[in-house]
């Protein structure tokens, strides 16, 4: 299956499908404009479509349904899988997710959005706390902009 992603006119992702790789083929070559004209011909001409990579995430192309990354990365396509909200970049050829807070700035290498603090690199304190199991984990606070350490007990 191939998935297609629907840009409203300030390029920002309305909507993804999934295409059957069948309705891209043209001539047994998989053609990206032949699934646009089959995406148009169901949600209307005055659409606009881009193709993205279920299998792509900052700029790597990963095994489906793995964590581990492909042999060719080759197949990494737009940096990042579309979702309803990412914009497509027409410059850098690329799907960015929502910006999650004013401070954070864009890697351009993966078009993904980090913290301009990086995440603490603690181990886990795994502590059975009343007989639940506590973890340390950390939420990003824009005020201060830092991490803050959290208390969750499972």
């Amino acid at each position: 299956m191939a998935s297609f992603a629907k840009l409203n006119s300030e390029n920002i992702v309305e909507q993804v499908i999934s295409v059957n790789n069948n309705e891209l083929l043209d001539n047994g070559i998989e053609s990206e404009q032949k699934g646009i004209n089959f995406c148009k011909s169901l949600f209307g001409q005055n659409t606009n479509w881009k193709k993205t990579s279920y299998n792509t995430k900052a700029g790597k192309h990963y095994l489906p349904n793995h964590s581990d990354l492909s042999d060719t990365q080759e197949k990494a396509f737009r940096k990042n899988h579309a979702g309803i909200g990412y914009v497509y970049d027409e410059n850098r050829d690329a799907f960015i997710p929502p910006k999650p807070f004013q401070s954070w700035i864009l890697n351009e290498n993966t078009c993904l959005w980090e913290s301009p603090v990086p995440y603490p690199k603690t181990y886990i304190n795994n502590i059975t706390y009343q007989g639940k199991l506590s973890q340390d984990c950390y939420e990003w606070d824009e005020n201060n902009l830092n991490w803050k350490l959290l208390d969750i007990i499972q």
